[in-house]
């Protein structure tokens, strides 16, 4: 299936000589929820907007639906919904007159049956009549959701659609994402709340200084970089790990009550091999507790180790 948003080479660079973006290479395909996970200043506003027309590249070439956004800009806009960070509304305006008038700058023809479907799945209905600037900071978040949706994008980016809002809110986007999605429309989020993108993602990039430092499916990506901690509660203290549980990678807690063994995530038989030779050995134990690794753990290890060589596409070794 050929890439609804194809980036090959993309670079930004500033007179200050800040370099925003270095080398990026991504192919989106169409009907995937791609979350890009980055610290602040990583470059992830900068490619969002590149891609949207706001900001020129330096450097490398970005294809929207096969339109090249420097040279075909309103085509490639066209497919294109976003939903900025910032809350920049037409404070006068009611919801519905501001709405319309987002599908109208993009030429589609009035739809009041869209518009008012797009307003009742973020709860604005009853706001329909009101004007920006009466509503909640959460009820604007909204709207320029609604506006994102107005003219019926094949593409919507969320840069960071849940910074500050309520849990109704949450709640409300990431079941519209969801029906989005089945009805084909590719998503592109940006978020600081890793656990959504660990439970909504398809895929995950990591970028870091600019550089796309890891791309990966999202459960291939916590099946190569998850760990597991299993933790036995010992019926015994031990004053140390016996010699002949030397071939695998344990960790005995202090007081020696607890036994930790670290392997990865997914795969039993490390588990089993461990309990049948404790039982040989006559260790028992009462409990077992286990932790994995989360998305947010993995992330945090990524950003926090030096990239080397620059852009890393694809899995880690």
């Amino acid at each position: 299936m050929p890439a609804v948003v194809s980036i090959a080479g993309l670079t930004k660079s500033y007179a200050s000589g800040l370099t925003a973006l270095c080398e990026v290479n991504l192919d989106i395909e169409q009907g995937e929820i791609f979350a890009l996970l980055g610290p602040n200043g990583a470059g992830k506003t900068t490619l969002i907007n590149i891609v949207c027309g706001i900001v020129t590249p330096s450097g490398g070439r970005v294809l929207v639906g096969g339109h090249d956004v420097s040279r075909d800009y309103r085509a490639a806009r066209m497919q294109i919904g976003l939903v900025p960070q910032e809350l920049s509304t037409d404070a006068f305006e009611t919801v519905w007159a501001t709405v319309s008038f987002s599908r109208g700058l993009f030429g589609r023809a009035p739809n009041p049956v869209h518009i008012e479907k797009v307003l009742r799945d973020l709860s604005l209905w009853d706001k329909r009549a009101a004007r920006i600037m009466t509503l909640s900071g959460g009820m604007k978040r909204r709207v320029l959701i609604a506006k994102a949706l107005a003219h019926e994008p094949q593409i919507l980016f969320l840069d960071e659609p849940t910074a500050g809002v309520d849990v109704e809110l949450r709640r409300d986007m990431w079941n519209l994402v969801r029906a989005l999605r089945d009805q084909g429309v590719t998503i592109i989020l940006t978020t600081h709340y890793i656990e959504e993108a660990e439970e909504m993602a398809d895929r995950i990039g990591v970028i870091n200084k600019g550089a796309l430092i890891l791309l990966q499916e999202k459960t291939r990506l916590m099946k190569q970089l998850g760990k597991k901690q299993v933790i036995f509660q010992l019926r015994s203290a031990l004053p140390a790990i016996p010699a002949a549980l030397a071939g695998w990678s344990l960790e005995l807690a202090p007081g020696g009550e607890r036994l930790v063994l670290s392997c990865a995530a997914g795969d039993p038989s490390e588990i089993n091999a461990l309990v049948n030779r404790m039982t040989e050995l006559g260790i028992g134990f009462t409990d077992v507790d286990t932790h994995q690794s989360s998305l947010e753990d993995i992330f945090v290890g990524l950003v926090s180790t030096p990239a080397a060589g620059g852009t890393v596409a694809g899995a880690p070794p």
